[in-house]
This record gives C-alpha cells, sequence and structure tokens, in this order.
C-alpha cells in the first residue's frame, strides 16, 4: 500500500517529459529516501515514547514514596510542620483553657501507660556532656584510636552515656567506631574534624544567643525604672500595640527556632545507614585492618634487627639545663615534683664569656671556643654506656665476625689513596657503594675539591654490576649529581634527607653553607644498578634527624639504614676519612692513615697492581 509521500511521486513522475524506465528508476530512488526518513521518524517516535513512559514511572515513584514518607509520620504523631491555626480555632482555645489543660494531663498519662506497657524508655541526652565529647573529638591532638573509656575519663562522664553519645554521633557520620573489647567497650577509629569542628561551633553560637537572651530578660525595663525615680508615665495606646506585636514576632521567631523532637528523631532514622551498608562498610575496615598488619616476613626482619639488650640510648630533656627543668616542674607540681631522669646540658662558663650575651650559634661545633664571648654547653652527667659483649653458649663471647647468613664480616679496612688516579678493578665488585664527593659548590671550605670533570672521570662504574649506590649531594651539586648517576649507568631510586640539629637538639637555624638561604639538611640520593637481590625494603624512613658535629661528618644512622637494608655484603665508602671506617666496609681517601686490608684475595690483587704500595700518585705511563 502507497502512502501519500508515494502517491505524490507519483503524479510528480508524470508529469515530467522523461522516459519511462528513468522515471521507474527515479521512483525507487525517491520510495528508499522516503523510507528512510519513515524509519528514522518511527526510531524518533519510540525515543519520545520512552521518556515519556520513564517519566510517568519517575512520577508515580516520587508520590509513592511521598505517600510513606506520610504514614510514617502519621505513625509518629503528625507532619514535620505544626498545623496551621485560623482565627476562629484560636478563640476556641482561648475559651475553653481548662477543657485543654486537662486533654494535655490525660494526653500525658495515657503516652506515660503507653510506654510503661511497651517497655520502651527513653534515652535522654545530656546536652552537656554532647558538648564535651564533640570538643573533645574535634581536638587534632586526640590520639586516634581511642576507647570509650579513654574518652569517658577526659570528659568526666559516665561510661554509659559517652558509649551512647558515641553510637549517636556515629549515626550521624561524624565519626567511625568498632566493637573493642569484651565489656561492650566502643573504639573511635576516624573523625570527621570538619563536621565536629562546624558542630562545636554551632552549639557554641546557640549557648551565646541563650546567654544574651537571659541578659537582655534580666535588664528591668525602662518603666520599671521611671517608677522607681517616682515618675509616672502612661503608656500610649500605639506604644502599647507596638509593643504587643514585638513580643508576638519574638514569640513567632522562638516558635520556629523550636524544632520538634518527633521530626528530629524521623531525620535521624532516615539518615541512618541500611544494613548492606554497615556491612559493606565493615567488610572494608577488616580489609584495610589485614592489608595494614606486618607479615611474617616483616615480622621476622624486625625481630632479626632489633637491638640487642634493650634501648641503649638516652632521651634529652626539652627544658636544658636541670636548673631551668626544676624551676619548670616545681611551678606546675609544686613541692612534690619528681627527679628528672633524662639528659640533660650544664653551661660552661670562662672568664671571657659573657652571659647577657645568650647562647653561641654554633654551640659545640665552633672554630673559636676559646675565645668565643657566648655561651657554650656541656653534657650534666655520665654519658650512656656501650652495650655489653653477647655471650653464647658456656660463657665464651661469640665471634662478631659471623653473622646468621655465615657471611664472613671483615674488620675495618682503608686505602690511602687519590681517587683521580686508583685503578678500582683491583677491589673487586660490591652491593653497596657510599660517597662524599668534595664537590665545587663555588664556597671558601676547609679542604680541597674537584671539579665537574673529574667527578664524571671517576671509575665508579668497575666497582658495581649490580647493586645500589648513595651519593651525597648539597646546594649546585644536587643537578650534577643526579647527572653523574645516570653517566655511571645508575637510576636514582630515592632520596634520603638529613635534617641537622645542633647539641642543643634544636634545627639548625644559622649553617655554613648555602648562598641564598642557610642550609640546616642535606641530601643523599640513592642510586640502582641492575636488579640487586637480598633487599630488605620498607624497614628505615627516608629522614635522619641527626646532630651536627665536624665539618662534613655525615650521621652515623647512615650506616645503620644500609645494613639492615642489605645485611652482610661487601661495602665500599669513597672519599672517606679515619671517623667513617666501619666493619664490612673499606674506605678509600687521602686523609686516612695508609693502607690496612685484611681480605687475603685483596691484598695480593693490590700488591700485584701497586707492588710499592703507593696510590697518590699518577700510574706512570
Amino acid at each position: 500500500m502507497l502512502g501519500w509521500a508515494e502517491v505524490c511521486c507519483c503524479l510528480l513522475l508524470l508529469l515530467l517529459p522523461t522516459s519511462s524506465a528513468y522515471k521507474v528508476l527515479i521512483f525507487l530512488y525517491f520510495k528508499s529516501n522516503i523510507a528512510i526518513v519513515r524509519g528514522k521518524m518511527s526510531d524518533a517516535w519510540e525515543e519520545i515514547q520512552a521518556l515519556k513512559s520513564k517519566r510517568i514511572s519517575l512520577r508515580e515513584k516520587l508520590q509513592k514514596r511521598k505517600k510513606e514518607r506520610e504514614d510514617i509520620l502519621s505513625l509518629t504523631g503528625g507532619p514535620l510542620r505544626p498545623p496551621e491555626v485560623s482565627p476562629t480555632s484560636l478563640t476556641k482555645s482561648l475559651t475553653t483553657e481548662s477543657t485543654r489543660a486537662t486533654s494535655v494531663s490525660t494526653k500525658a498519662t495515657d503516652d506515660l501507660t503507653c510506654k510503661i506497657e511497651t517497655g520502651v524508655e527513653p534515652v535522654k541526652t545530656d546536652p552537656a556532656a554532647e558538648k564535651e565529647l564533640l570538643r573533645c573529638l574535634s581536638e587534632v591532638s586526640l590520639t586516634l584510636p581511642s576507647n570509650s573509656e579513654q574518652l569517658a575519663s577526659m570528659v568526666g562522664r559516665p561510661l554509659q552515656t559517652v558509649t551512647n553519645l558515641l553510637q549517636k554521633f556515629a549515626t550521624q557520620q561524624l565519626i567511625s567506631i568498632k566493637d573493642w573489647g569484651k565489656d561492650g567497650l566502643l573504639e573511635v577509629v576516624s573523625a570527621e574534624h570538619s563536621k565536629l569542628s562546624a558542630m562545636v561551633l554551632e552549639l557554641t553560637e546557640c549557648d551565646e544567643i541563650e546567654t544574651s537572651a537571659k541578659s537582655r530578660a534580666l535588664l528591668p525595663t525602662a518603666r520599671g525604672d521611671n517608677k522607681r525615680k517616682g515618675v509616672d508615665i502612661e503608656d500610649e495606646p500605639g506604644s502599647k500595640a507596638a509593643k504587643t506585636q514585638s513580643l508576638d514576632k519574638d514569640d513567632g521567631k522562638k516558635s520556629k527556632d523550636r524544632k520538634d523532637p518527633k521530626s528530629e528523631d524521623i531525620m535521624s532514622l532516615l539518615s541512618m545507614p541500611s544494613i548492606k551498608e554497615k556491612e559493606s562498610k565493615k567488610v572494608g575496615e577488616e580489609i584495610l585492618d589485614l592489608l595494614s598488619k606486618p607479615t611474617a616476613k616483616e615480622r621476622s626482619l624486625t625481630e632479626r634487627f632489633r637491638s640487642q639488650g634493650g634501648a641503649q640510648v638516652m632521651e634529652f630533656c626539652p627544658h636544658g639545663t636541670k636548673a631551668e627543668c626544676a624551676k619548670v616542674k616545681r611551678s606546675s607540681n609544686g613541692a612534690s615534683a619528681l627527679q628528672c631522669k633524662k639528659l640533660h646540658f650544664k653551661k660552661i662558663i670562662q672568664q671571657h664569656t659573657d652571659e647577657s650575651l645568650g647562647d653561641c650559634s654554633f654551640l659545640n661545633t665552633c672554630f673559636h671556643m676559646d675565645t668565643c664571648k657566648y655561651v657554650h654547653y656541656e653534657v650534666d652527667g655520665p654519658t650512656v654506656p656501650f652495650p655489653r659483649e653477647i655471650s653464647g653458649p658456656g660463657g665464651k663471647l661469640e665471634s662478631p665476625a659471623m653473622s646468621k647468613d655465615s657471611t664472613i664480616l671483615y674488620p675495618p679496612q682503608w686505602v690511602q689513596c687519590d681517587l683521580r688516579y686508583l685503578d678500582m678493578r683491583v677491589l673487586g665488585k660490591f652491593a653497596v657503594i657510599m660517597a662524599d664527593p668534595p664537590w665545587d659548590i663555588h664556597m671558601e671550605l676547609p679542604y680541597g675539591t674537584m671539579s665537574d670533570d673529574e667527578m664524571r672521570q671517576l671509575g665508579i662504574p668497575t666497582l658495581q654490576d649490580e647493586g645500589l649506590i648513595f651519593l651525597w649531594v648539597t646546594g649546585r651539586a644536587m643537578e650534577l649529581g643526579r647527572e653523574c648517576l645516570k653517566l655511571w649507568g645508575y637510576e636514582r631510586v630515592d632520596e634520603i634527607i638529613w635534617v641537622k640539629t645542633n647539641q642543643l637538639q634544636r634545627i639548625i637555624r644559622t649553617g655554613r653553607t648555602g648562598h641564598w638561604l642557610n642550609h640546616g639538611k642535606e641530601h643523599c640520593l640513592v642510586g640502582m644498578k641492575g636488579n640487586p637481590d637480598n633487599l630488605n625494603r620498607g624497614l628505615d624512613c627516608d629522614v635522619i634527624v641527626a646532630e651536627v658535629r665536624a665539618t662534613s661528618h655525615k650521621p652515623d644512622e647512615i650506616y645503620g639504614i644500609i645494613e639492615r637494608l642489605s645485611p652482610g655484603t661487601r661495602k665500599i665508602e669513597l672519599f672517606g676519612r679515619p671517623h667513617n671506617v666501619q666493619p664490612n666496609w673499606i674506605t678509600l681517601g687521602n686523609q686516612v692513615d695508609g693502607v690496612r686490608l685484611v681480605d687475603p684475595e685483596l691484598i695480593k690483587a693490590f700488591r700485584e697492581r701497586y707492588p710499592d704500595g703507593n696510590c697518590m700518585t699518577p700510574p706512570k705511563t
């Protein structure tokens, strides 16, 4: 059956003065285009119908939701908003005040009877306790997780009250809690500090408004003042009406500010998470808890590198001297202050010292301590003794040359040499290299420096096939150090920062290096070559906070970090000095004393290459 479009096409073809075959082709072409257009129109019509049906279904769902909510509200005692009061009903209520009071008392009795029959006792909340607990949880200094018993002792409230409030806050998604122990205690895992701070601020503002309202109510009116003075002022009808209107407005504002407790309970019920949401959140917390626990390998590594014999260090007192510490304790605790067991300092007062000038900026690193007029310090009392040697079975001392993995640990070895001329191939291969080069940082230094080209041409690539390198850099050498690592065949994988402190364990503010700012830190670049095995990852932090000593004297903590990262392996330090010699390390530098080698294979190779033992001059060609 032809449609109106095909009929119009046929009429147009009959009027055209062309052959029949050509007309047939034109007719077929138009018919195909018309079919395509009709198909698109039908698709558009279907989409419109689908949108309409979707809108109708959404409207039905909205109506259903609205009806359910109205049913809930009707069951709990009426709508959220108070019903509108007409003038007629208002007049009736005023005339039947006694009847209304009787009905209110009867209703209260019925509610009480209903509550007794059902056995449901409403939980009374203490606003003051709620406010104190909110303030306690909003503090950033609060250590989490904390249990309900600890929080109850902090705020000075009963445990049951604190537990109920914690459950309420968890329902309002202010905190995250979980069960702790068998006594029904709760543990606060995390807290939304921004939401808690907003709640505390809102409660504070409400308290201020209530306080100001009470103060205004206690103030005597102007009429009362005038009566006390003996002045009789008659109120005009207009002023009476204005006062009545203002009182009505205040009552209206107060009634608006008051919130219906039933509406609050309904909103809290609607905002509570569902059982599925609680289960998913609990499963997520359990997964995070499992992921945060250390593995068996990590626990074994921690036990392996734990200090033998307990802690061998003492904590410094933040008050400095014993006199200052005792003064602070007496002011805070009175005469019953206990003696401080921490480490203190005492002032070094010489004939030329002027105490009014204060402390020396460089303290124990001062170059002119014999003539410096500022105050210097020394440790007050005995320092910590060295740990005792570990005795084996039978009372015999265990040899420190054997580790648990039966790796031979040699005593310190060193070679006095000029690293620009030393043939490093005779030393063999090493797992770890550490270097503190004398970079040319364009400043006056108490030691000689090397040019950038000399640094690039060092034979460091011959010392390692795969392993780690720790390269100390500062100032402009930070970019040059990265360039050298890449040139020597290393990839920079990490970086250690040394935060410098002075003798009194305070951060240095007057460093001796830096063109624009005083440097209070140094960087140690960590490079890797190849894919070394048996590295203990994740044991240490990348920040060292340690005291500054002599010039270019790096912190000893770096040796412990390297040994825990790669235990029992061969290690070499370049540009070392006498204080750098360590067991299982070979130290190379022009300031160490002579040559001391213990490894027989290394001694043989070194004598073959340097029969006279002189490594300080360029090789003879």
